[in-house]
């Protein structure tokens, strides 16, 4: 695949004291871009129950280029940057971009899976994988373990 990008619906609940966006609603926003990709891929909630399995974090960044307001439309897409070739490790970089195409925020993550039984790290099974294969891919995209820099 080469591209996904989600158009995001500004709530007044998501603007802050200083009338931009709050940092954390940078975050929402890319949680929500992984799971609308995941699900309109046929990896729903069911699916996740029925395979006992979940996507985890353990780093998420943001850097914060320009302000976004309540009335800015605004995208944010997603890229597959590092993975392991078994997709049980990898990292995402969502950029959030004003309709004029201005850059507002670049989102980085390294994620994993767990087995919801084990509670422990697991390799995701072949429809997942699948999944994460026709992933969109950044132009650096490399083959690694994201957790080891």
């Amino acid at each position: 695949m080469e591209h996904f990008a989600l158009p995001i619906q500004i709530r007044w609940a998501d603007i802050d004291q200083n009338r931009h966006l709050r940092h954390s609603a940078y975050y929402d926003y890319g949680a929500l871009a992984r799971i609308t990709f995941f699900s309109q891929h046929g990896l729903t909630n069911p699916k996740l129950e029925e395979f006992q399995i979940g996507p985890i974090l353990f780093r998420e960044e943001a850097l914060f280029k320009r302000e976004i307001k309540f009335e800015d439309k605004i995208s944010i897409d997603m890229q597959l940057v590092k993975s392991l070739p078994d997709f049980s490790r990898w990292s995402i970089r969502h950029t959030l971009k004003k309709e004029d195409g201005t850059l507002a925020a670049v989102l980085n993550l390294d994620g994993a899976w767990i087995d919801l039984v084990k509670r422990k790290l697991a390799i995701p099974n072949v429809t997942i994988q699948q999944m994460f294969s026709d992933f969109p891919q950044s132009s650096d995209f490399t083959w690694g373990d994201p957790l080891k820099k």
